[in-house]
Parts: C-alpha cells; sequence; structure tokens
C-alpha cells in the first residue's frame, strides 16, 4: 500500500512535544469518554427518560459557551501551559468527587447535571487551549497532519471509551467506571507539564469585553471561517443522535448497555479508520469544498441510520436486553461508522483552516469559538433529538419514536449544506496554498 494513503507521523517524530501532549490527550479523553458514558446510562437508570439523558448535554451549553471563548480570551494573553494545567485540574477534581459521590450511593440527578456541567465548561478550555498550542509545537506545513493524528486520538477514545464503559458499567458499576478516568486523567497532566512556556506571538489583548470584541472583529472580517462554523453547527444539531442511543439500546435495538456503548464506539470507528488513511485527505487542498462535500456524506447516512431503526420498529418481537435485533444492530453501527469517517475528514479540514489562516495573537479565541461550535452543535443536537423523540413517542410510543430524528436531521443537512455551497463560491473555491479568511 502506497505511504501517501497512511497517516503522515511526521508531527510525532518531529516534536517531542506534541508526541506527549497527543500519548497523554488520547488516554485523558479515553477516561472522559468511560465517564461520559456512564453518565448518560446513570441518568437512564435514574429517570428511564430521554430526554432527561439529551438534557445533561443541554445543561452544560451555556456554561460550556462562556467557558469556551473566556478560555480562548485567556490563551491569547497568559502562558497557553498554565491555563490547559489550571483548566484540567478543575476537570480531574470534579470527576474525582463524581467517583466519590458513586462510591458512598450519593449520587442523584442533581450531581450528575451538576458535575457534567463543570466538566464541560472545563473540557472546552482544554480544549481550546491545545488547539491553539499545536501550531506552534509542528509549524505550519504539519498542521494538517497534526490535524489528522488529532483524528486518531478522538477516533481511539471514543471508539474504545463508551463500549468499554458500558461493559464497566454492566460488569462493574458506576464506582468503578468513574474512577478509572479519575486514574487515566493523570496521563494529560503529564503531557501538559512537560511543555515549554507558550505565551501568544504578536499584540495581545488583555481578557475582557475589549479582547472579546477584538475577535468578533477578526470573525466578521472572516467568511470562509464562519461559514465553516455554520455548517459544523448544521451538522451536529440535526445529525448527531447520541441522546437516542440508551433508548435505542433499552428498546429498540435491543442488547442494553452493551448496545449503546457499540454505537457510540462505531462512530470512533470511522473516525479512526478515516485518519489512519488520511494521506491524500491531508493533501487535498479545496477545504472549503471538502467539508461541504464530507458533511453532505454524513447527512445522508444519518438519514439512513434513521431507516434501520424504522426497520427495528417495524419488525415482529420486542426488543430487550436479552433478544437484540443482531442484523439492524451491525447495520447501525455500519450507518454510524461512515458518519464518524465523514465527520471526521470535515474536522481535519475545519482544524487546518482555521490553525493556517488565523494569526497566533487571536488564535486562541477563534479556537474558543471553535470549540464552543464542536461541542455546543452536540448539544443543540441532544435537544433537538431528545425533544423530537419525546414528541414522536406521544404518536409512535418509545420504541417506534427514535427513528424520526436522525431520518429526518440527515435529510436536513444534507439540504441546508448544498445550499450553502451553491450560495458561496468562495468557500467552495478555498485553497490551503493560499489561505485567506
Amino acid at each position: 500500500m502506497s505511504s501517501r494513503l497512511l497517516l503522515d507521523l511526521r508531527p510525532l517524530t518531529e516534536s517531542p512535544a506534541f508526541a506527549r501532549l497527543w500519548v497523554g490527550s488520547i488516554l485523558g479523553g479515553l477516561g472522559g469518554q468511560l465517564t461520559i458514558t456512564a453518565v448518560m446510562l446513570h441518568m437512564y437508570e435514574l429517570t428511564a427518560s430521554t430526554f432527561a439523558v439529551s438534557m445533561i448535554a443541554v445543561a452544560g451549553l451555556l456554561p460550556m459557551i462562556l467557558a469556551g471563548l473566556y478560555g480562548g480570551m485567556l490563551a491569547d494573553w497568559f502562558d497557553r501551559r498554565a491555563v490547559a494545567l489550571s483548566a484540567a485540574t478543575v476537570t480531574w477534581i470534579s470527576t474525582a468527587l463524581l467517583a466519590v459521590l458513586a462510591w458512598t450511593g450519593l449520587v442523584d440527578v442533581g450531581w450528575l447535571y451538576a458535575l457534567s456541567i463543570v466538566n464541560s465548561a472545563a473540557n472546552s478550555i482544554v480544549s481550546a487551549t491545545k488547539m491553539a498550542i499545536t501550531p506552534r509545537l509542528v509549524g505550519d506545513r504539519l498542521i494538517p497532519a497534526a490535524a489528522a493524528l488529532n483524528g486518531i486520538t478522538v477516533g481511539v477514545m471514543v471508539m474504545v471509551g463508551p463500549a468499554l464503559g458500558g461493559v464497566l458499567v454492566a460488569l462493574f458499576g458506576y464506582p468503578v467506571t468513574y474512577t478509572l478516568d479519575v486514574v487515566l486523567m493523570l496521563s494529560l497532566f503529564l503531557g501538559l507539564w512537560t511543555l515549554p512556556r507558550l505565551r501568544p506571538e504578536g499584540e495581545s489583548v488583555r481578557p475582557g469585553l475589549a479582547s472579546l470584541a477584538d475577535g468578533w472583529r477578526f470573525l466578521r472580517r472572516a467568511p470562509n471561517i464562519r461559514l465553516q462554523f455554520l455548517l459544523d453547527i448544521v451538522a451536529m444539531t440535526f445529525g448527531n443522535p447520541l441522546a437516542l442511543f440508551p433508548a435505542v439500546g433499552a428498546v429498540v435495538l435491543g442488547g442494553g448497555e452493551i448496545t449503546t456503548g457499540l454505537l457510540v464506539a462505531a462512530n470512533a470507528v470511522g473516525a479512526f479508520a478515516s485518519s489512519l488513511f488520511s494521506g491524500r485527505i491531508s493533501a487535498y487542498r479545496h477545504h472549503g469544498l471538502g467539508i461541504g462535500r464530507a458533511i453532505q456524506v454524513f447527512g445522508a447516512v444519518t438519514a439512513v441510520f434513521g431507516l434501520v431503526l424504522t426497520a427495528a420498529w417495524l419488525s415482529p418481537g420486542e426488543a430487550s436486553a436479552g433478544r437484540p435485533h443482531v442484523a439492524l444492530i451491525v447495520a447501525a453501527m455500519a450507518c454510524l461508522a461512515c458518519a464518524g469517517a465523514a465527520d471526521n475528514i470535515s474536522s481535519i479540514y475545519r482544524q487546518t483552516m482555521l490553525q493556517s489562516a488565523v494569526p497566533d495573537a487571536i488564535r486562541g479565541r477563534l479556537q474558543g469559538v471553535f470549540i464552543v461550535v464542536v461541542t455546543g452543535g452536540p448539544r443543540l443536537g441532544a435537544l433537538y433529538a431528545g425533544g423530537f423523540a419525546t414528541i414522536a413517542a406521544t404518536w409512535f410510543g418509545e420504541s417506534g419514536s427514535a427513528w424520526l430524528p436522525p431520518l429526518l436531521g440527515g435529510l436536513l443537512v444534507v439540504a441546508i449544506t448544498t445550499a450553502i455551497l451553491r450560495a458561496f463560491p468562495r468557500f467552495r473555491g478555498y485553497d490551503a496554498e493560499n489561505p485567506t479568511l
């Protein structure tokens, strides 16, 4: 197989600091996915409500937005290493508290919501700061390769974490699952602690309204950056059925917690595979068109996933933890793997565009907005999927309510993305050899 098809490993071999941060991010992110999966299952166990599960994401939306924006301002003023370490410490403490509450039997719905909010806010700061750091560690020429390696990170942690989380919860319970996250996250501290000091280059603005206004003025002059944000929000709002997975595993496809973990992991398998064979993807120059086409594919396979759930609803026999629809579970996983691959390809192009075209002095604030979009979109998607499924349950029953949100949402993603690509030829013509805002 031609080496040009495979993942470019030069960021790891040429930048030891990036390599340490990359390994720490994989292990820390793996633990974080254990907790995310466990919290979803824990909430569903306590409430038996898909809407309550979706509200975990929705409740953290505003704090996450504020933290992402303010964290970006901090990253454009202070040493970025110190900012990331401070936010990671908050995440670790909140996860440790969740583990303690689980061991003592004191976890309730309120604690699950509260600590999920703290985690989402702190993680948005960590993620924005790490992304602002990356170009300084690898250099401009290796930004696409580093973005693909970050896709591997997401792929591994989401591929292994949710499936392992489902198994751990089923076999050992919630306290063990939360505690393992506490241990794994220590590796992230090692990756951050060994970084050099990384103060922003160029003229910076002190955190506050003036810094926020300066970032907003820059974004107004950057239509290509704005459009990639908009396209991602569309994809994640209407094409992210994650909040449905506990109910899908319980009453639609069957298999319980194991199926829930497998569905989440399938998405990551696609992301992992697309990064592993990202040589040609990273070399493609027309990033605007690449983003649009990837999101169109993402919407199409999401709609097909909705059709798979429709088939499960219409099939004879009631699904349960002991009676899974094995063939339909495999079909659903294939759809989600394709969606994960398409989303990751879009992410590689969006990260490269943002990190190449934006000056270092304002990169933290734009990465903050990027993180708000990337993590806020799925929360809007959770509200869309959970709310729509709750309404649909009054028409079709709980087992028949899950197919409609992904089917309609996937078609909306395709239609809206197609309209945007036709309306903005400058975005379609974006050339990575000559980055423009």
